[in-house]
């Protein structure tokens, strides 16, 4: 990802006003006796933003044209924060060690991805976390909390690796709590402005699109 990818975060004044979120891809077939097949044809869910919405100004809206530029349309990705799901906790809540589950030791295993688990009762989804926030992380194994010392993390593919002498023992369960950001990419070669329409109250459409790794 990264060839196509700058470490850099939209306007996090402007992604708090934005409007979007998951988006999946089911094939719904009727049946002739009024049933329904109904078969996922994406995996994972995708993410769709509309940072329009969070332009307030003229400020604003220079602050993304620049940024557009900067990133020369579609060419460039770029981290986003969304408004809701930038935790491995609930939004209102603290990041805590014990979060999210990476998976369990086995005395060889030295490298984690970074992962969120949406589940109740009925199932679960499991999300890869490419971007997380430095300086956020914390991780616990077999549940103690980690010395900052005893791992690294790539904040650019979300992979934690414990150092020789630190990595979790058999049956040893690792989680971790963090903060992060969605590899986005915007979904548009063009931008229209109307500042007249805009000083009327027309916010222009401006379509952020998830980066799958």
């Amino acid at each position: 990802m990264s060839a196509g990818f700058h470490e850099v975060r939209f306007p996090l004044r402007l992604a708090l006003g934005t409007s979007g979120g998951p988006v999946r891809r089911t094939d719904i077939v009727s049946l002739s006796n009024g049933r329904e097949n109904r078969n996922r044809r994406w995996r994972d869910a995708r993410r769709h933003y509309d940072a329009g919405s969070g332009i307030k100004s003229i400020d604003d809206l220079y602050a993304v044209l620049a940024f557009f530029e900067a990133r020369a349309g579609q060419v460039y990705g770029f981290r986003f924060r969304d408004p809701l799901d930038f935790k491995s906790c609930a939004p209102g809540g603290t990041v805590g060690a014990g979060d999210q589950v990476l998976g369990t030791g086995d005395g060889a295993t030295a490298v984690f991805q970074l992962v969120k688990t949406y589940g109740d009762a009925g199932g679960a989804s499991v999300r890869a976390i490419a971007k997380p926030v430095a300086g956020t992380l914390l991780v616990s194994v077999g549940g103690v909390v980690a010395a900052p010392a005893d791992f690294s993390l790539d904040a650019a593919s979300g992979r934690v690796t414990f150092v020789p002498g630190k990595i979790p023992a058999s049956d040893a369960v690792v989680r971790a709590g963090y903060e992060f950001d969605v590899p986005v990419r915007f979904d548009t070669d063009r931008i229209d402005v109307d500042l007249a329409q805009f000083q009327a109250g027309r916010i222009p459409s401006i379509p952020l699109v998830e980066i799958k790794p």
